[in-house]
């Protein structure tokens, strides 16, 4: 069975718009090397369109990219992708597959299928793996800006806290620090 790792970029005060990051060469690297240690992407559908309206272009090198983009934009093209949706079911995307039991199931079903693990990176599908206690770890990004506005992290709640163990926290040259923490049991 794989993990399933939640990433996502956020900004010091919780904010995780993803126009608010530091999109350089070496946030893309982070996220390259992220993606090539799991085995599959997992987004809720509203994160699952965003990447697909922007990210197959780059692919194709219909979108002017550097190196660092175009390799993150290569490798996710060939990544199995698979969405939650209670709204749509169609996915032309490459590798895109819809999870359609029930979520717990579905999900689970998923980290047993991919050894390798598996790269959650929707917030509101996060809020609710982490109540379904599925997630075991989290690698977030925390970038040097403070947005002032929304959307955050978890804005629904959880039930109880979650107590996490430091793994290991790394500060890239553009500021931003990436953090690695997993569950404790």
């Amino acid at each position: 069975m794989g993990l399933l790792t939640f990433s996502i970029n956020v900004t010091l005060d919780g904010c995780v718009d993803h126009q608010e990051g530091v999109a350089d060469e070496e946030t893309h690297a982070y996220f390259t090397r992220l993606m090539d240690e799991g085995g599959a992407m997992l987004w809720g559908r509203v994160t699952y369109e965003m990447m697909e309206g922007y990210w197959p272009a780059v692919a194709r090198g219909d979108v002017e990219a550097p190196p660092a983009v175009r390799e993150w934009a290569v490798k996710l093209q060939a990544k199995p992708k698979y969405v939650v949706s209670s709204t749509r079911t169609d996915f032309q995307w490459t590798n895109s597959h819809r999870i359609t039991d029930d979520l717990r199931a579905g999900v689970q079903r998923l980290k047993d299928a991919t050894p390798a693990g598996v790269l959650l990176g929707s917030g509101k599908l996060a809020t609710e793996l982490d109540r379904l206690e599925l997630i075991d770890e989290y690698k977030v990004l925390v970038h040097p800006r403070i947005a002032g506005h929304g959307p955050t992290l978890y804005r629904s709640g959880l039930a109880r806290t979650r107590r996490l163990e430091l793994i290991s926290a790394k500060p890239l040259r553009n500021g931003a620090v990436a953090i690695h923490y997993r569950r404790e049991a």
